[in-house]
Protein backbone atom coordinates (compact mmCIF):
# COMPACT_ATOMS: atom_id res chain seq x y z
CA UNK A 1 0.00 0.00 0.00
CA UNK A 2 1.43 3.74 -1.09
CA UNK A 3 1.21 6.72 1.24
CA UNK A 4 0.72 9.54 -0.88
CA UNK A 5 2.00 12.86 0.68
CA UNK A 6 0.52 17.01 -0.33
CA UNK A 7 2.98 19.12 -1.22
CA UNK A 8 2.52 22.24 -0.25
CA UNK A 9 1.52 24.67 -3.75
CA UNK A 10 3.67 27.80 -3.79
CA UNK A 11 1.85 31.45 -5.14
CA UNK A 12 3.90 32.50 -7.72
CA UNK A 13 2.30 36.34 -7.27
CA UNK A 14 3.78 36.51 -3.32
CA UNK A 15 0.50 37.16 -2.40
CA UNK A 16 -0.45 34.47 -0.37
CA UNK A 17 -1.59 37.08 2.69
CA UNK A 18 -4.87 38.18 2.35
CA UNK A 19 -5.67 35.48 -0.83
CA UNK A 20 -9.13 34.74 0.86
CA UNK A 21 -9.99 38.27 1.22
CA UNK A 22 -12.43 39.23 -1.89
CA UNK A 23 -14.74 41.86 -0.32
CA UNK A 24 -14.65 44.87 -2.78
CA UNK A 25 -13.68 48.13 -0.44
CA UNK A 26 -16.36 50.85 0.05
CA UNK A 27 -17.53 52.30 -2.93
CA UNK A 28 -17.68 56.63 -3.52
CA UNK A 29 -21.27 57.98 -4.12
CA UNK A 30 -19.86 60.33 -6.59
CA UNK A 31 -16.34 60.94 -8.03
CA UNK A 32 -16.59 64.76 -7.34
CA UNK A 33 -13.52 65.96 -6.11
CA UNK A 34 -11.64 62.17 -5.79
CA UNK A 35 -7.93 62.52 -5.87
CA UNK A 36 -7.43 59.75 -8.60
CA UNK A 37 -4.16 57.71 -9.14
CA UNK A 38 -3.31 56.19 -12.98
CA UNK A 39 -1.36 53.10 -12.90
CA UNK A 40 0.69 52.78 -16.08
CA UNK A 41 2.38 49.32 -16.24
CA UNK A 42 4.60 50.50 -19.08
CA UNK A 43 2.64 48.99 -22.17
CA UNK A 44 2.35 50.95 -24.98
CA UNK A 45 -0.52 53.45 -25.26
CA UNK A 46 -0.93 52.76 -21.55
CA UNK A 47 -0.45 56.58 -20.36
CA UNK A 48 -2.65 57.72 -23.38
CA UNK A 49 -5.23 55.22 -22.46
CA UNK A 50 -4.89 56.15 -18.66
CA UNK A 51 -4.82 59.98 -19.80
CA UNK A 52 -7.64 59.82 -22.10
CA UNK A 53 -9.76 57.75 -19.43
CA UNK A 54 -8.90 60.60 -16.62
CA UNK A 55 -9.95 63.47 -18.93
CA UNK A 56 -13.24 62.01 -19.62
CA UNK A 57 -13.57 61.59 -15.80
CA UNK A 58 -12.32 64.90 -14.46
CA UNK A 59 -14.42 66.57 -17.67
CA UNK A 60 -17.92 64.62 -16.93
CA UNK A 61 -17.86 63.55 -13.42
CA UNK A 62 -15.34 66.21 -11.65
CA UNK A 63 -12.72 64.04 -10.22
CA UNK A 64 -10.44 66.15 -8.42
CA UNK A 65 -6.53 65.79 -8.82
CA UNK A 66 -4.85 63.27 -10.97
CA UNK A 67 -1.67 61.45 -9.64
CA UNK A 68 0.24 59.85 -12.06
CA UNK A 69 2.80 56.32 -11.53
CA UNK A 70 4.57 54.08 -12.91
CA UNK A 71 5.15 50.41 -12.50
CA UNK A 72 9.25 49.75 -12.75
CA UNK A 73 7.60 46.18 -15.31
CA UNK A 74 4.37 44.95 -16.45
CA UNK A 75 4.59 41.62 -15.73
CA UNK A 76 4.39 41.95 -11.95
CA UNK A 77 2.16 43.16 -9.13
CA UNK A 78 3.14 46.68 -8.06
CA UNK A 79 6.20 46.88 -5.84
CA UNK A 80 5.36 47.13 -1.92
CA UNK A 81 6.88 50.68 -1.97
CA UNK A 82 5.07 52.25 -4.85
CA UNK A 83 1.84 50.64 -3.91
CA UNK A 84 1.99 51.92 -0.08
CA UNK A 85 2.58 55.56 -1.74
CA UNK A 86 -0.30 55.17 -4.00
CA UNK A 87 -2.39 53.73 -1.01
CA UNK A 88 -1.85 57.25 0.72
CA UNK A 89 -2.32 59.56 -1.37
CA UNK A 90 -5.49 58.49 -3.72
CA UNK A 91 -9.18 57.95 -3.59
CA UNK A 92 -9.11 55.69 -6.24
CA UNK A 93 -7.08 53.84 -8.62
CA UNK A 94 -7.30 53.00 -12.35
CA UNK A 95 -4.45 50.96 -13.74
CA UNK A 96 -3.67 49.48 -17.11
CA UNK A 97 -3.08 48.08 -19.32
CA UNK A 98 -3.60 44.27 -19.69
CA UNK A 99 -3.03 43.39 -23.24
CA UNK A 100 -0.63 39.82 -23.26
CA UNK A 101 -0.86 37.04 -20.48
CA UNK A 102 1.27 38.38 -18.24
CA UNK A 103 0.68 41.78 -17.65
CA UNK A 104 -3.10 41.16 -17.68
CA UNK A 105 -2.86 38.64 -14.49
CA UNK A 106 -0.35 41.30 -13.06
CA UNK A 107 -2.93 44.40 -13.44
CA UNK A 108 -5.61 42.36 -12.12
CA UNK A 109 -3.48 41.33 -9.12
CA UNK A 110 -2.48 45.20 -8.67
CA UNK A 111 -6.49 46.44 -8.88
CA UNK A 112 -7.31 43.19 -6.08
CA UNK A 113 -4.37 44.63 -3.71
CA UNK A 114 -5.73 47.98 -4.26
CA UNK A 115 -9.42 46.50 -3.21
CA UNK A 116 -8.03 44.54 0.12
CA UNK A 117 -5.84 47.79 1.09
CA UNK A 118 -9.35 50.01 1.08
CA UNK A 119 -8.98 51.92 -2.16
CA UNK A 120 -11.57 51.39 -5.13
CA UNK A 121 -10.08 49.98 -8.18
CA UNK A 122 -10.38 49.60 -11.77
CA UNK A 123 -8.23 46.95 -13.62
CA UNK A 124 -8.18 47.34 -17.42
CA UNK A 125 -7.08 44.53 -19.85
CA UNK A 126 -8.15 43.86 -23.36
CA UNK A 127 -10.89 41.06 -23.78
CA UNK A 128 -7.97 38.85 -25.34
CA UNK A 129 -6.65 38.11 -22.51
CA UNK A 130 -9.89 37.89 -19.87
CA UNK A 131 -8.67 34.41 -19.00
CA UNK A 132 -5.60 35.60 -18.28
CA UNK A 133 -7.17 38.09 -15.72
CA UNK A 134 -9.71 35.58 -14.16
CA UNK A 135 -7.39 33.31 -13.52
CA UNK A 136 -5.37 35.54 -11.11
CA UNK A 137 -8.69 36.58 -9.50
CA UNK A 138 -9.28 32.98 -8.81
CA UNK A 139 -5.19 32.70 -7.82
CA UNK A 140 -5.96 35.30 -5.44
CA UNK A 141 -9.26 34.19 -3.86
CA UNK A 142 -10.89 37.25 -5.57
CA UNK A 143 -12.94 34.94 -8.45
CA UNK A 144 -15.36 37.40 -8.65
CA UNK A 145 -13.03 40.57 -9.30
CA UNK A 146 -14.69 42.48 -12.28
CA UNK A 147 -12.34 44.35 -14.31
CA UNK A 148 -12.76 46.49 -17.19
CA UNK A 149 -12.01 44.58 -20.91
CA UNK A 150 -11.53 46.57 -24.14
CA UNK A 151 -10.98 45.36 -27.39
CA UNK A 152 -7.82 44.10 -28.61
CA UNK A 153 -5.28 45.24 -29.30
CA UNK A 154 -4.73 47.94 -27.49
CA UNK A 155 -0.27 48.47 -27.82
CA UNK A 156 -0.59 49.37 -31.46
CA UNK A 157 -3.29 51.63 -32.22
CA UNK A 158 -2.94 55.45 -32.57
CA UNK A 159 -4.54 58.22 -30.60
CA UNK A 160 -8.18 58.04 -32.26
CA UNK A 161 -8.62 54.42 -31.71
CA UNK A 162 -7.15 55.22 -28.35
CA UNK A 163 -9.83 57.60 -27.51
CA UNK A 164 -12.13 54.75 -28.69
CA UNK A 165 -10.78 52.52 -26.22
CA UNK A 166 -11.39 55.23 -23.54
CA UNK A 167 -15.13 55.39 -24.58
CA UNK A 168 -15.33 51.83 -23.87
CA UNK A 169 -13.40 51.79 -20.85
CA UNK A 170 -15.21 54.70 -18.95
CA UNK A 171 -18.81 53.15 -18.74
CA UNK A 172 -17.35 49.83 -17.14
CA UNK A 173 -15.73 51.94 -14.80
CA UNK A 174 -18.10 53.46 -13.66
CA UNK A 175 -19.90 50.46 -12.91
CA UNK A 176 -17.23 49.26 -11.10
CA UNK A 177 -16.80 51.82 -9.01
CA UNK A 178 -20.08 51.58 -7.56
CA UNK A 179 -20.55 55.84 -8.61
CA UNK A 180 -24.61 56.78 -8.05
CA UNK A 181 -24.02 60.22 -8.83
CA UNK A 182 -23.37 60.57 -12.70
CA UNK A 183 -24.41 64.13 -13.22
Amino acid sequence: MTTSTREALLDPTGAAEGASDGALSPRPASLAGLTVGLLDNTKPNSTLLLDEIAADLKRDYGIGEIKHYVKDYFGTPVKDELFQQIVSEVDIVITAVGDCGSCSAATVADGIMFERAGIPAVSITSDSFAMSGRAMAEVQGFPGFVFVMVEHPVASLDTEHIRGRADQAVPEALRILGVTDLA
